[in-house]
C-alpha cells in the first residue's frame, strides 16, 4: 500500500531501519522493518500478533533491536497495555513528578541543597499544574501523596497519560490508553489527546479514538505502511485497493487460463501435424535426404513455436502471482455452534439492589455498563461465587468496588443477585482462566470430555488454531491466539453454556478480533450478559437491555445505551 500525504511529508521524527527482533528462544517477532512515523498524531493498528506492542517497547528502549536500529529525535514517553502499581505508587509517582515535588517541599522546608534546585529546575510550578492537569480529568482536589491503589483501572489510566502530557516529551507511545476506561473518561482522554504536542503514537482498536487520528499507520505481514487520515478514511482506501487487487487477480488467471488453452490447442496442432508430415513421408516416396530436411525444419519450427507458447505462460503465471500477492489472505472464524436450547420462559439469572429487580430470561442479551469503580467485575465475581445473593449496605462492602468518584456521596450499596443455572461461561478481562502448562487441545477437552479429539481439533481450525499451535502450551501462545482458546472454551463446551459472561471482552483485541468475536456471538443461541464500555460492540451484538450500576450501587433500566 502506497504512503499517502495531504501535504508536504514533515521530517520523520522516528525512523526505522532494518529492524529486527527476536525473542531469547529464537522465535522472530520482527523482521527488517523499515519506515518512519511523522509530528502529529498517528494511529497504529494490525492483527493480534503482528508486533504493535513489540515495536512500541523498542521505541521505548525497553527492549534491544536484534538487529538495525531506531533514530528518533529526542526523548521518549510510553505508557504499556498494562499498568504495574506498587501498593506505595503515590498519584506524583504516576505522574512522574514525585522527584520533582520532593525537592521543591524540601527547599520550602529550608534545605538550601544544589541537588534539589537541579531536580526541580524551571518546574517551580509543578504543584499547581499537577492539579490543573488532574482537574481537567476529572480527578479535582486529589492529593499528591494520595496512593493509586485507591483508583479505579481507569482511573489510573487517565492519570497515566496525564503524567506523560506533563512531562512534555518530543515523543509519546500509547498502548491500548482506552481500555477499562469508562465513556466519560474516554472523553476525557480525547481531550488530552486532540491537542497532544509533538509526536503521538497510539495503538488502540477503539475506532472512536482512532478517528481523531491524523495518520494510520498498519503493521501487516512484516511491514510498515501509512496513510494520512483517520481509520475509516484508511480502511474505505484499503477496501477499494483490495477490490482493485482481486479484479486484477481474476483477470490475470483467466489470462493464464487462455494461454494454457492455446498452448495445448497448439500442441495438438504441432502433433497433428507431425503425423501427416510422417505418413506422406511413407506414402509419398521422398527421398530420404529431402525428408529428413524437411523433418528437421519442421522440427525447429515446432521447437520456436512450443518456446513462445511456453513463455508466455511463464509471463501469464508471473502476472498471476503478481496480482495474488496484492490479495490479502485475512482468515475469519467460522462457527457453527450448538444450540443450548434456552426456552424464552427460562430465568437464568437475577440482579437487584434492594429496589430494582432485573431478571435476565431466555436467550436475552443484557449489558451491564456504568463508569470505572461502580463495581461491575465485583458483582459478577460474587455471582460467580454464589456470594451475591443478598445486597449489602455499609462502608466495608462499597469499597470493595474501588474507585474514588463517590467522595461526598451517599453511603454505597452494593447490589445482589443469583444465577439460576450452572451452565455458565465465563470470560474474565484478563482471560486468565486457562492452565497455562497444558495444550490448548487440553485446555478446551476440559470442558468437553465427550468430543473426539478429531472434532475438538476440526473446531479449533475453525477458530484458526492449527497444527502444532493446539498441542503447545498455553503459555507460549499470542495473545490473539490464547483468546481463541478462551473462546473455543466458551463456545464448545459440552453441554453448551446456556449464560455467557463476557467482562470487557474486546480489551487487548485488535479490530477484526472484535469483529470475529461478534461474529461467534452472532452464532450463539444462550443469554449474555456483557459488561463493556465499548458502545459500538454492543450494538453489534444486539443487545435487548440495558442495565446501569451507578456510583453508590444502584440498578437503573436503561431505555439504549448511555452517551
Amino acid at each position: 500500500m502506497p504512503t499517502h500525504h495531504s501535504h508536504t511529508p514533515a521530517k520523520p521524527s522516528i525512523t526505522l531501519v532494518d529492524l529486527s527482533f527476536d525473542w531469547p528462544d529464537g522465535t522472530p517477532a520482527l523482521t527488517g522493518l523499515s519506515g518512519t512515523f511523522t509530528p502529529g498524531r498517528t494511529g497504529l493498528v494490525g492483527r493480534n500478533g503482528s508486533g504493535k506492542s513489540t515495536l512500541l517497547r523498542l521505541i521505548a528502549g525497553l527492549l534491544t533491536p536484534t538487529r538495525g536500529h531506531i533514530d528518533t529525535v529526542g526523548e521518549v514517553g510510553y505508557l504499556p497495555q498494562t499498568l504495574t502499581l506498587e501498593a506505595t505508587t503515590t498519584i506524583a509517582d504516576l505522574l512522574g513528578v514525585a522527584g520533582t515535588v520532593a525537592a521543591l517541599r524540601a527547599i520550602e522546608a529550608g534545605d538550601v541543597a544544589q541537588e534539589h534546585f537541579d531536580a526541580v529546575g524551571d518546574d517551580w510550578d509543578i504543584e499547581a499544574r499537577a492539579a490543573a492537569a488532574l482537574e481537567r480529568i476529572g480527578l479535582p482536589g486529589i492529593e499528591l501523596d494520595r496512593r493509586v491503589v485507591e483508583l479505579s483501572g481507569g482511573e489510573a489510566m487517565l492519570t497515566a497519560v496525564t503524567g506523560l502530557r506533563l512531562r512534555g516529551t518530543p515523543i509519546t507511545l500509547l498502548d491500548e490508553p482506552t481500555n477499562n476506561l469508562d465513556r466519560s473518561a474516554r472523553a476525557r482522554l480525547s481531550g488530552l489527546i486532540d491537542d497532544w504536542p509533538g509526536t503521538l503514537v497510539v495503538v488502540s482498536h477503539d475506532l472512536e479514538l482512532l478517528e481523531r487520528m491524523d495518520v494510520t499507520a498498519e503493521l501487516h505481514d512484516g511491514r510498515l505502511e501509512t496513510f494520512g487520515g483517520p481509520y475509516s478514511a484508511w480502511r474505505a482506501h484499503l477496501e477499494n485497493e483490495q477490490a482493485a487487487a482481486e479484479q486484477a487477480a481474476r483477470t490475470a488467471d483467466q489470462a493464464l487460463k487462455v494461454e494454457k488453452r492455446q498452448q495445448i490447442e497448439s500442441q495438438t496442432k504441432l502433433a497433428r501435424r507431425e503425423r501427416t508430415g510422417r505418413r506422406a513421408q511413407r506414402e509419398g516416396g521422398l527421398p530420404k535426404i529431402v525428408a529428413g530436411t524437411l523433418a528437421r525444419k519442421a522440427q525447429n519450427s515446432a521447437a520456436g513455436l512450443r518456446a513462445v507458447h511456453e513463455d508466455k505462460v511463464r509471463s501469464a503465471q508471473a502476472a498471476v502471482d503478481a496480482a495474488d500477492a496484492r490479495v490479502r489472505e485475512d482468515e475469519h472464524i467460522r462457527l457453527d455452534l450448538p444450540d443450548p436450547a434456552v426456552p424464552r420462559s427460562r430465568r437464568l439469572l437475577e440482579l437487584t439492589d434492594g429496589v430494582t429487580e432485573v431478571v435476565l430470561q431466555g436467550p436475552e442479551r443484557l449489558a451491564l455498563v456504568g463508569g470505572n469503580g461502580t463495581g461491575k467485575s465485583t458483582l459478577v465475581a460474587r455471582l460467580l461465587a454464589g456470594t451475591a445473593a443478598d445486597p449489602a449496605q455499609g462502608e466495608a462492602a462499597g469499597a470493595s468496588a474501588g474507585g474514588i468518584g463517590r467522595r461526598g456521596g451517599e453511603a454505597p450499596s452494593r447490589p445482589g443477585g443469583r444465577l439460576l443455572t450452572e451452565r455458565v461461561g465465563y470470560l474474565p478481562q484478563r482471560l486468565d482462566g486457562l492452565d497455562d502448562e497444558a495444550s490448548a487441545m487440553d485446555n478446551v477437552r476440559a470442558v468437553a470430555p465427550d468430543l473426539p479429539a478429531g472434532e475438538v481439533r476440526n473446531r479449533l481450525a475453525r477458530l484458526l488454531l492449527r497444527g502444532d499451535t493446539v498441542d503447545r502450551p498455553v503459555s507460549t501462545l499470542s495473545g490473539g491466539e490464547r483468546f481463541r482458546v478462551c473462546i473455543a472454551r466458551l463456545l464448545l463446551a459440552d453441554p453448551p453454556a446456556q449464560l455467557l459472561i463476557l467482562d470487557e471482552p474486546t480489551n487487548n483485541l485488535d479490530i477484526a478480533s472484535v469483529e470475529q468475536l461478534a461474529e461467534a456471538l452472532d452464532a450463539y443461541r444462550g443469554a449474555l450478559l456483557v459488561i463493556s464500555h465499548d458502545h459500538p460492540f454492543l450494538r453489534r451484538i444486539g443487545i435487548d437491555a440495558v442495565v446501569e450500576l451507578d456510583a453508590v450501587g444502584r440498578l437503573h433500566r436503561r431505555a439504549e445505551l448511555p452517551d
